[in-house]
């Protein structure tokens, strides 16, 4: 007999590092009247790309290497929907030596998340895409959301 599968649980906000508030769009809101789920990925990907951004280290134009997403995951826990102000939390799941597990919450105003994933992140050579040792930089600000 199958096993059942786990029902997984809306994580509290303490389980995050660090925070990024982000507006809801009136184009975000589906015909369903709740913001759309491929916009949750979107929101995964500004907030791990803006923090290493802000922290100096990914530079999109200039980087030896790049993070290339080869996993993402995202239950869906409660709606939020325009106009709403939403937070999402970050934390670090996982490095390795050329890849990351970054874990995110999307909050809307419970202590529960609306949504939580994980995207993981390969870093590659920007101009041969082979994987590539994360820098020390990289590390650095990574072990912080560790």
């Amino acid at each position: 007999m199958p096993s059942k599968p786990h029902k997984p649980l809306a994580h509290p906000r303490s389980a995050y590092r660090v925070w990024r508030t982000i507006s809801t769009r009136w184009m975000d809101n589906d015909a369903y009247g709740h913001v759309n789920n491929v916009v949750y990925y979107s929101w995964f990907d500004t907030a791990v790309n803006a923090y290493l951004i802000e922290r100096g280290a990914l530079d999109v134009a200039n980087g030896a290497s790049i993070g290339l997403v080869v996993e993402t995951h995202c239950n869906y826990f409660a709606p939020l929907s325009f106009p709403q102000t939403v937070d999402v939390g970050l934390r670090v799941a996982h490095r390795g030596t050329s890849s990351v597990r970054y874990e995110i919450g999307i909050f809307g105003a419970d202590d529960s998340a609306a949504a939580q994933g994980h995207f993981v992140h390969v870093y590659v050579d920007a101009l041969t895409r082979k994987p590539a040792p994360l820098s020390a930089t990289l590390v650095s600000v990574l072990d912080a959301l560790l």
